[in-house]
């Protein structure tokens, strides 16, 4: 049974294939277009699914859309009417999405796909999707499955439990309340973009102090025991198709929204830090009312939803003791809705039994393309690009000590991952002992603002030694503070620098500074040998050289483009930054034997608007 899972027309777009219930590739379009966050229908993920399944069109059995357009529909007509005559903005910017393809989506597919009379065409709740891909992929037989984003149809929250096969989805909270919204509005009024300036916000966080936190409870919310609650309307302006903030909004935070761009103050640091206390909050007490109510003799907790990308919070969560095992799927987003989808109709429609595999059935999230040795020479050698081939061994050393003489380098081999971080096959890796490193990655090679942290890479074997963190962090969700005989005192004083960040930054933090926050938190990976033996060996490689076995990950991109897909984009990302080395598979080339790089764009100049 081969099931293809899509999501498209919101943003994110993505489509997974699933045969027999085993996941055999996903993948986000943006990453083949180069449009960030593209909504269009997934064509070139599709191809991409099908060419990794060696299959054809006519060879796709089911087709699962991660959201049903009638519920979709039902909201926004009834939005319509609660905002009454304030509505035109609504309709002028969702009406013609909503009815020339939303509601066709099954006939964009069959242009895509070709018709076929005996292929079906499901539909799945936008949520049940989320819990899908949440629950399916994880090592748990049972587990209670929370999801937490904007919306999705009518839904924001859900909290579900699911047992072998089974998935029953059990409360949910409804629009305009709404976790995901509260958080995008906030990332809004402090200048960011939604639904890719979120982890700017959530980054700024620690700089700032929470003394917004009683006037979010008291003015923006009414939060239950049960991690309920409900919005006061007059505060925001996303019912309306507008902003995500209202004028009241405004005047409650004491001025207007900081414009993109421009300084980030005192205030924006407090609302982050504010902000982020409050979620925590009610992501906490979400659990615990899910523990009471499904959990008596369940210790196992899958999440997923925009919400879960959230590691600060998943940190705290794991901490607070309520499940002993917590699973959070690594494309929590709405590309992981086309994977939840497919295996939703496995296991739901097609009457698959599920096979429990362990250490999950996500597979690193490695479900991308690959490129071979023998494609990425081709490529090379057809452009007249210098490259040194190598044996894996001598790769290895190669790789650790040019990070141990603070070389940047980009590293594109093995399968792309899936979801919005980049795991050692799409990442550009560095040298976490450097004091210099985090500036210097933020802006020579990024793009963009000094504040923004790093992650670590640790060994899964060695991660005590530097975090504290006991378990297995693989898929870079999950915060926790570096030990503290690591640590160096530093001062955390914006004022005392006028406000520049870059100031603070500078100063150490521990004996890995550039993976330490200035909170001395750390959003970690685990590596190990089973499931990434190539990211694995190069930093154990790494600490043979130097005794650490940890090193910088980031992805491989710079501000405002999706991460690389193929050789062409790392080459052309390589050449537009400062980074000082770039590793394809088995090749690798140095900036300074490269042919001369001209480019008309000036990219640095493009980010910085973005």
């Amino acid at each position: 049974m081969n099931i293809l899972g899509i999501s498209a027309l919101y943003h994110d777009a993505a489509a997974s294939l699933v045969v027999d219930g085993n996941i055999v590739a996903a993948a986000q379009e943006e990453r083949f277009t180069r449009i960030k966050h593209d909504m269009h229908m997934p064509v070139h993920a599709i191809e991409f699914c099908l060419k990794q399944g060696k299959l054809s069109r006519q060879d796709i059995d089911v087709v699962v859309f991660y959201d049903n357009p009638f519920y979709t529909l039902d909201r926004f007509i009834k939005n319509v009417a609660v905002v009454d005559g304030d509505n035109r903005d609504i309709v002028n910017r969702s009406f013609e999405a909503m009815f020339s393809e939303r509601l066709w989506v099954h006939k964009l597919v069959d242009n895509i796909l070709g018709e076929n009379s005996s292929r079906k065409f499901l539909v799945c709740e936008h949520h049940v999707s989320h819990a899908a891909s949440a629950f399916y992929p994880s090592p748990f037989e049972k587990a209670v499955v929370i999801t937490i984003d904007g919306v999705g149809e009518w839904a924001t929250t859900t909290i579900g439990v699911g047992s072998k096969e089974e998935l029953i989805i059990k409360e949910e909270m409804k629009f305009p309340h709404s976790l995901g919204l509260l958080y995008s509005a906030f990332t809004y009024f402090c200048g960011f973009k939604v639904n890719s300036g979120d982890y700017k916000f959530m980054g700024l966080a620690p700089y700032g102090e929470p003394v917004y936190e009683t006037i979010i409870r008291e003015k923006l919310l009414d939060i239950k025991e049960d991690g309920s609650f409900r919005m006061r309307m007059e505060y925001f302006d996303f019912q309306h198709g507008r902003a995500m903030t209202s004028s009241k909004f405004d005047e409650l935070f004491g001025g207007p929204r900081r414009m993109p761009e421009s300084l980030i103050t005192k205030r924006e640091m407090d609302i982050a830090a504010s902000a982020q206390r409050v979620v925590e909050e009610i992501i906490l007490k979400m659990v615990q009312h899910a523990k009471k109510t499904y959990g008596s003799g369940i210790d196992n907790l899958v999440l997923a939803g925009g919400v879960a990308l959230n590691c600060v919070a998943n940190g705290k969560l794991k901490n607070s003791g309520e499940f002993k095992n917590i699973w959070i799927q690594p494309a929590a987003g709405d590309a992981g809705g086309s994977l939840g989808a497919a295996l939703y109709a496995s296991y739901h429609y097609a009457g698959m039994k599920r096979k429990i595999n362990q250490p999950d059935a996500q597979k690193g999230s490695y479900l991308g393309p690959k490129y071979t040795n023998e494609e990425i020479e081709k490529y090379l050698e057809d452009n007249h690009y210098v490259y040194h081939k190598m044996s894996q061994d001598d790769l290895y050393k190669t790789i650790a000590q040019e990070l141990a003489d603070e070389k940047v380098i980009g590293l594109f081999q093995g399968r792309m991952e899936f979801g919005p971080r980049a795991l050692g096959n799409r990442s550009i890796i560095a040298d976490a002992r450097s004091e210099d490193m985090q500036v210097k990655l933020n802006k020579k090679i990024k793009f963009r603002e000094s504040f923004r942290p790093f992650a670590p890479s640790v060994l899964r074997e060695d991660v005590s030694d530097y975090f504290e963190l006991e378990d297995e962090s693989p898929y870079m969700l999950l915060c926790e503070n570096v030990k503290e005989n690591r640590r160096e005192d530093f001062q955390l004083d914006i004022e005392e620098h006028s406000g520049n960040m870059l100031e603070v930054v500078k100063q150490k933090r521990s004996d890995i500074p550039a993976v330490t926050h200035v909170d001395y938190s750390a959003r970690i990976q685990t590596v190990t040998e089973e499931t990434n033996p190539y990211y694995y060996h190069l930093i154990a490689e790494f600490k043979k050289l130097t005794g650490y076995g940890v090193i910088v990950n980031t992805s491989f991109n710079v501000r405002g483009e999706p991460i690389v897909c193929t050789p062409q984009n790392a080459y052309e990302c390589f050449m537009r930054t400062d980074m000082d080395i770039l590793v394809l598979e088995n090749c690798i080339l140095y900036k300074t034997q490269q042919p001369e790089w001209h480019e008309n764009i000036d990219w640095q100049s493009l980010y910085e608007l973005d």
